[in-house]
């Protein structure tokens, strides 16, 4: 059963409040913390938050019929402001890119290809619930690493932001 556009609006929604609160997380590390490689998939926090950012990037990307060979890397950032500053402007692209589609539009089959060359045709809601689930895998890994240096790490589950949302809870 496909999502609804409202569905993949809240997840968006959802996507955002959780990014912006991971960078206030990680806005708290030196810079030699946030650049300590960790042994994690992407090395460091600043190598996990950069493949956060370049998956985002790179998918919505797709959606507009390109096929990027590779995602943006680590070194092309001197500074977590930097990221920030690209995830901002991202964010106002994502939010024109959700504003524009219909109902209709969220079943539209994309042809792409990946990194490594192969080719998929896949639903726009497949894709699009992919970006929110990826997002939320690597939040949790950067969480992780806040732990390992000390800091403290938020909370950006779903159900937080539905609590949030409704009132419920303060984010702490």
């Amino acid at each position: 059963m496909a999502l609804s556009l409202a569905d993949l609006k809240t997840l968006y929604a959802f996507n955002a409040w959780a990014r912006g609160r991971m960078l206030e997380a990680v806005a708290a590390l030196d810079e030699a913390a946030y650049r300590r490689d960790l042994g994690n998939s992407f090395g460091s926090v600043h190598g996990t938050v950069v493949h956060i950012l370049g998956a985002e990037e790179i998918w919505l990307k797709r959606w507009h019929g390109e096929s990027p060979p590779a995602l943006v890397s680590p070194d092309a950032f001197a500074s977590l402001g930097d990221v920030r500053r690209r995830w901002e402007a991202l964010e106002g692209e994502l939010t024109r890119f959700l504003g524009g589609l219909t109902e209709d539009a969220v079943l539209r089959v994309f042809h792409y290809r990946d990194t490594r060359g192969k080719a998929y045709a896949t639903p726009l809601w497949q894709m699009m619930q992919h970006v929110v689930n990826h997002s939320s895998y690597h939040r949790g890994q950067v969480t992780t690493l806040l732990r390992q240096l000390g800091a403290k790490p938020v909370a950006t589950d779903l159900i937080a932001y539905y609590r949030q949302q409704a009132g419920q809870d303060k984010p702490s």
